[in-house]
């Protein structure tokens, strides 16, 4: 059969089909679509529903604080030298008791000065014969046997040996090495036989009586370290807790740190040196105020802030603080008595994100 003759009869059914199935295939193709479109919205939906942040928190009321402040301080010796020699030379005496008390002014270290007492002594022959000389011819002036200017140099001769020998003494005192002040000598640096330097430190001493607690504190509490008045200091781990009185404070206040610097002196202590202090400075009267845990501040670059359940939502406020302590903060501004703060899930809590509160604990547990 010819092919061009079945030709029209393909292209007939063809399109019969095509007239049949199009509107079905649309009608497939839309359905599809938008089932698709239905499950994508449906998935966002699930999507964006999150489960609420569990937190615990403290109500917040008002607690008695006593405005002390804590700061650091040191242990010091009310005397400190360190015994080093004056002069370069060999040490040819050294007598160094470690650990002992020893008296102001015993001599603890000789240097070689055998040349500074070989030269006294010369100037000491020579003083003799100058004195000889100038009594001599201060009797012939008397007669005018001599003229007057031959008299003045022989006493100028004899002034001038006296200021020589003066001279040499010194520099034999700088050889021998004494004690500044009654106290206890520390451990000997170096032996008899060795070449010293004033660089070279011989041993230390320290005058352990009226001790002393140096500490710094903040320029605003200024006014409440008065010469006179009292601290209380803890030292041993026992946590006792004795008084100190304040006796001086440096008038410049350190630009970098903006503390100032405070002395005050220990009756009858018996640390050591150098021990570390803690020191309580009372800044004020009893007060009440609200406390909250230091871990539920959120540190920023210029203010603090601080996460508050309401409504179910973790709101967000900016807080002012005051006393700060080892657990606590005193807030001045921010929170109000009643709020319920977060003290735990604060880093999870977003703003006005929903919550769940799982426990409301008191100011002390939540510390913990």
């Amino acid at each position: 059969m010819n092919r061009n003759l079945l030709w029209p009869n393909y292209l007939c059914r063809s399109f019969l089909v095509n007239t049949v199935y199009s509107p079905l295939i649309l009608a497939f193709s839309c359905t599809f679509i938008l089932s698709c479109g239905e499950k994508k919205d449906n998935f966002k939906q699930d999507k964006s529903k999150s489960d609420p942040t569990v937190v615990d928190v403290i109500i917040a009321s008002r607690e008695s604080v006593s405005d002390k402040v804590e700061v650091n301080g040191t242990v010091v010796a009310n005397e400190y030298a360190e015994l080093r020699p004056e002069v370069s030379g060999l040490l040819t005496f050294l007598d160094v008791p470690e650990g002992k008390t020893i008296q102001k002014g015993t001599i603890i270290a000789r240097i070689n000065n055998a040349d500074l007492a070989a030269q006294l002594e010369k100037s000491k022959v020579q003083l003799e014969l100058a004195v000889k000389t100038e009594e001599r011819l201060k009797k012939l002036i008397a007669i005018s046997g001599v003229n007057q200017a031959d008299y003045d140099v022989a006493l100028n001769q004899v002034n001038s040996l006296k200021a020589d020998m003066v001279y040499t003494q010194a520099l034999i005192d700088k050889t021998i090495i004494r004690a500044p002040f009654t106290g206890i000598v520390g451990l000997r640096k170096v032996s008899a036989g060795t070449y010293v330097s004033p660089t070279t430190v011989i041993a230390s001493m320290q005058q352990l009586n009226n001790l002393r607690i140096d500490f710094t504190v903040p320029e605003v509490y200024q006014s409440f370290v008065n010469k006179g008045s009292t601290v209380d200091v803890v030292i041993d781990q026992k946590g006792t807790v004795q008084k100190a009185t304040i006796i001086a404070t440096e008038p410049q206040i350190n630009q970098s740190t903006r503390n100032i610097t405070v002395r005050a002196t220990l009756s009858g202590a018996t640390f050591n040196p150098g021990s570390f202090a803690k020191v309580y400075l009372n800044a004020g009267a009893q007060k009440s105020s609200i406390l909250i845990p230091t871990n539920c501040i959120i540190p920023e670059s210029r203010n603090k802030k601080a996460v508050i359940v309401k409504d179910g939502k973790a709101v967000f406020v900016t807080i002012e603080t005051g006393v700060r302590k080892a657990d606590f903060v005193e807030v001045t501004k921010g929170i109000n008595v009643g709020d319920s703060v977060v003290v735990s899930g604060v880093l999870f809590a977003r703003p006005d994100a929903p919550v769940k509160v799982r426990a409301v604990k008191n100011l002390n547990t939540s510390a913990e």
